[in-house]
Parts: C-alpha cells; sequence; structure tokens
C-alpha cells in the first residue's frame, strides 16, 4: 500500500462513518503511523508503506471509524504550542481553553508586579494539566497549585509538567475543589470546569459523549453547580486584588454574573471566543 492508496483507502473509510475532513484526518493518522511529516506524504506518494506501519494505520483508521477521537489514537493533543499526552482519563484541550492562559499571562507580566518570584497560581480541575502548564511555561518566576478530583488526571497533569520542565513549580493535590487547597492566598485562580448541562450530554458529538470523561464534562445537573462552589469559594483563596478566571459554556454568562457578588468582586468582564460567545469569566477580588 502506498501513500497515496492509504490516503484514498482512509478518506473512503471515514467518509463513510460520517467524520468531518476525512481527507485531512486520514493525512493526519498516515503521518502519526508512517512517523513522518505532512512534506513527506507530499513529496513521496509512492512510498510503499512496511506491514508494521499498514498495520497501524488500517487499525487507527478503524478506531477512527467508531468515533474514538484523534488525539486519542495518537496519545497527544497541541495547545497553546505545547503538545501534551493525552488519554481517555483527561478532557482533551480545546482552542476556546487558550483563552484563560492567554489572559493569565497578561495579567501575572502587567499586574500588581505578578511577575515576582512569589506570584502563585491556583488551577481548579487541573485535567491534563494544559491550563498550568502552559501559563507556567511562558512566566518562568511564577508557580502553582492544581488540583483534581481524578487521581489518574492528576497522573497525566504530572506527565506533562515533567515533559515540559515545569514540574519543580508545579504541586499536584487531589481535592474536591476546595477540599485539600493548601491555606495560602493566590494571586490568580483559574478553571476550566465541567459546565454541560446533564439535559444535553446526550446531545454532544460521540467523541466526547463517549470518550471524555463524563465528570469532566458535566456536573451532572445543571452545569452551573461546580461554576457557583468556585465563584464562592475563591475569596478565601485570593489576594486582594486578584484575578478569577473561568471558562463557561454557550449560553451562560448571565446566569454566572448573577452568581457574583458585586461587594466583593470588581471588573467584572466575559471575554469572546472568536465564534463571539461569552466564554471566560474574569473577575478581580476588591
Amino acid at each position: 500500500m502506498t501513500i497515496t492508496d492509504a490516503i484514498s483507502f482512509g478518506s473512503d473509510v471515514l467518509a463513510k462513518a460520517g467524520i468531518a475532513e476525512p481527507h485531512r484526518e486520514a493525512n493526519s493518522l498516515l503521518q502519526f503511523s508512517i512517523a513522518r511529516g505532512r512534506a513527506f506524504t507530499i513529496a513521496h506518494p509512492e512510498y510503499e508503506l512496511t506491514d508494521k506501519e499498514g498495520e497501524l494505520f488500517r487499525n487507527s483508521i478503524a478506531r477512527r471509524a467508531t468515533r474514538e477521537p484523534f488525539q486519542h489514537i495518537v496519545g497527544r493533543q497541541e495547545f497553546y504550542g505545547l503538545d501534551f499526552v493525552v488519554t481517555p482519563d483527561v478532557l482533551i484541550p480545546r482552542p476556546e481553553t487558550e483563552l484563560i492562559v492567554e489572559r493569565a499571562i497578561e495579567l501575572l507580566s502587567t499586574e500588581r508586579g505578578l511577575q515576582s518570584a512569589s506570584s502563585r497560581i491556583l488551577e481548579i480541575g487541573v485535567g491534563s494539566g494544559c491550563i498550568s502548564v502552559a501559563i507556567l511555561k511562558q512566566v518562568p518566576k511564577a508557580s502553582a497549585v492544581a488540583v483534581d478530583i481524578s487521581e489518574p488526571a492528576i497522573e497525566i497533569a504530572r506527565r506533562n509538567a515533567e515533559m515540559h520542565e515545569v514540574g519543580g513549580r508545579l504541586t499536584l493535590v487531589h481535592s474536591d475543589v476546595f477540599e485539600n487547597v493548601p491555606d495560602e492566598k493566590f494571586d490568580l485562580i483559574v478553571s476550566n470546569p465541567p459546565y454541560v448541562l446533564l439535559a444535553e450530554y446526550a446531545q454532544l458529538q460521540p467523541e466526547v459523549r463517549d470518550h471524555d470523561p463524563k465528570a469532566a464534562v458535566t456536573d451532572g445537573s445543571t452545569g452551573l453547580t461546580i461554576v457557583k462552589r468556585i465563584i464562592d469559594g475563591s475569596p478565601n483563596y485570593l489576594q486582594s486584588g486578584g484575578h478569577m478566571l473561568i471558562e463557561i459554556g454557550f449560553g451562560q454568562s448571565e446566569q454566572v454574573r448573577s452568581m457574583i457578588d458585586s461587594n466583593l468582586w470588581l471588573d467584572i468582564q466575559f471575554i469572546n471566543d472568536l465564534q463571539g460567545i461569552p466564554r471566560t469569566l474574569d473577575a478581580k477580588l476588591y
């Protein structure tokens, strides 16, 4: 089977399975299977796959045709310019979550001299570690505590932190929201909590519904119970003037705004994603 044959075969199988952009995904899975880049597949369409490469490619295509996420097949996902190990134990990092990282870097670099060695971040729901690791990679003087209710997720976050050489500045704690958070004040609290309504969970794409950890997607209720716990508890763990950054879902901004006590918080704003959807809550503690 040549590269041309492989892409044709893979595209056909994925198209029949209802995968969007089947040609692109077939090409990406081929690159993974032969451990070569896109330039090679374009320049050498006549290249014949070895038996091992062909077996891996067919297996990868078969898995993707069942709607298993591409990221689980290849075992990684790019986020904020970094590669992260991902497994079914963690939520696959999404582009919209980069808004939290961008805002956090801006705050830590410019506000209140937070670029000092004492800059401290708290992440609620670390998952793969993509948020904390990306921030620490860009802000070398900062350190963080990151918690998760899932011990397997904590181990994935630890792997990613070590891979990107920030493990020494990231303390990982098994905790249900603030339950086991150290008794200290942080400059910044960040979180991408489960915010999908349980009633909407069944309508999600199979890649999310059947493969992402359910507890990382939905709170099993209104989609806002964990968000409210973070909002209510954050004043106990933030320095005066510190910020809280929380990712939220489509249509949730007004409900979330109503949870915020204006006697405690100021400069309350929502950062829009590329589709113009209010995606990230940014609030500053008095």
